[in-house]
């Protein structure tokens, strides 16, 4: 199993309830729209 996989299955094995996978569900969408929100503002930058 890979890093993440593994990661995953322990935290769903230790709470019951969605709120680990919530978790890392918002985690991964918030920095993922710190980055595109990089990338987009980086394009505007002026030589």
């Amino acid at each position: 199993m890979t890093g993440l996989t593994e990661v995953l299955a322990a935290t769903s094995k230790h709470d019951g309830g969605p709120g680990a996978l919530l978790r890392i569900v918002l985690v991964v969408g918030i920095v993922g729209a710190v980055l595109l929100a990089w990338l987009l503002l980086r394009g505007y930058k002026q030589d």
